[in-house]
């Protein structure tokens, strides 16, 4: 029998360092780093370089995900730093993810090595259209709520945490596709899409979304297709993806900080108000049947029947929140001890608020209310994901 659940397309190797922040102190004055140079902008061409954009997000308090031109900088820089080697990509995370609760998934990899044969689930089948053993690490920097950072000119202190990618990856910007995926995928209900924001080539681009068209030919004509958008490289990809794959779609799926980039502006995400316009502009601009939002105070589903998808939001958002506490090892005794925790108070009533609106157009479910000393900030959408899936197998 084959999979239930398809996961495609890229993977990667994740260098997670520790935060420390007298690290970056003594590299400000060393490389003599300045308050009015911090950019996140900035093309990463050298190890000063790659200190001024994470000091800009960190100020900022966002995450992002950059890309780097000199990628001979990550292992020296990495090494500054305690560091942990784990997967990326959303596919894999999520795969990894759902194995804890004895979900199986066929995969599609662009890297592999010893690292990705040691972590991925043993009894996932897998394609990869690499022939050659490779790896590209993504350097991955955390960093918490009210993290400080204080030399010369330069005092930072964070609003929240969050998290930012960094990395030089050929093999998740050819993105090449094996098609022979397709023969994994027959018998699959649920089929995820990602990791398409890394490429750097419209005609690539164009080339691999038709073939993902081709591979997805394989599936089942009830099939429900998932797209979990990302930080593109060029922006202007993401709209040569909506228009070739939205209406094939079942969920198109994104995170707060790609919501506002799509609108061009800031949204109160505890406004119900502001919510409904942003998510009638967004629905104009991606024009899936359904959307998914999943935001560090909730995630919500838009379109047409969106209480549908009730539990599989309250499971991805369960998912994300006990990787949060929890990290790489969290258990599914984990996992049941975050889902009964109350939720937090603001998100609870803005989610009442949306879901009393006339029309089953909109479900929301608030995130639980947690403290966390060492909140993990990589990977909670690769998580929410990895919940959300399996739900939509009932």
């Amino acid at each position: 029998m084959k999979e239930k659940i398809a996961l495609g397309f890229g993977d990667n190797i994740d260098y997670e360092i520790v935060w420390n922040s007298a690290v970056f102190e003594d590299l400000i004055a060393h490389y003599d780093i300045h308050d009015a140079e911090l950019d996140t902008d900035k093309p990463i061409q050298s190890e000063r370089d790659f200190v001024i954009t994470i000091l800009a997000f960190l100020k900022l308090g966002s995450g992002g995900e950059r890309f780097i031109y000199a990628p001979e900088i990550i292992e020296p820089f990495s090494q500054r730093f305690e560091r942990k080697i784990t997967l990326g990509g959303t596919s894999v995370r999520a795969a990894i993810a759902m194995r804890k609760f004895g979900y199986t998934s066929a995969l599609h990899l662009v890297t592999i090595n010893d690292h990705v044969r040691r972590l991925i689930p043993h009894d996932s089948p897998y394609v990869c259209s690499n022939e050659q053993d490779s790896s590209y690490p993504h350097l991955i920097v955390q960093f918490g709520k009210g993290t400080v950072v204080k030399a010369g000119d330069i005092d930072l202190r964070t609003s929240r945490a969050n998290r930012l990618i960094y990395h030089s990856d050929v093999d998740n910007i050819t993105m090449k596709m094996n098609e022979d995926f397709a023969d994994l995928i027959t018998e699959a209900e649920v089929f995820l899409i990602s990791g398409m924001n890394a490429m750097h080539d419209e005609a690539v681009v164009k080339d691999r979304l038709g073939t993902i068209l081709r591979i997805m030919e394989g599936l089942p004509p009830d099939a429900r297709v998932y797209y979990e958008d990302g930080g593109f490289y060029d922006p202007g990809f993401s709209h040569i993806i909506i228009d070739a794959l939205a209406r094939k779609l079942t969920v198109y799926s994104l995170n707060e900080d790609e919501m506002q980039s799509y609108l061009k502006r800031k949204v109160d995400l505890l406004d119900a108000a502001q919510l409904q316009d942003a998510l009638r502009d967004l629905a104009g601009i991606i024009p899936a049947p359904g959307l998914v939002i999943h935001t560090q105070h909730w995630a919500l589903a838009y379109g047409e029947r969106a209480s549908r998808f009730a539990r599989a939001l309250k499971a991805g958002v369960t998912m994300a929140t006990t990787r949060y506490c929890y990290g790489d090892d969290f258990s599914v005794e984990d996992y049941n001890k975050v889902e009964d925790l109350p939720p937090v108070k603001e998100a609870a009533q803005l989610a009442d608020a949306l879901n009393r609106l006339p029309g089953d157009l909109i479900h929301c479910v608030p995130v639980v209310q947690v403290e966390c000393a060492h909140a993990v900030t990589i990977g909670l959408g690769d998580a929410f994901v990895g919940g959300f899936l399996p739900a939509l197998l009932d």
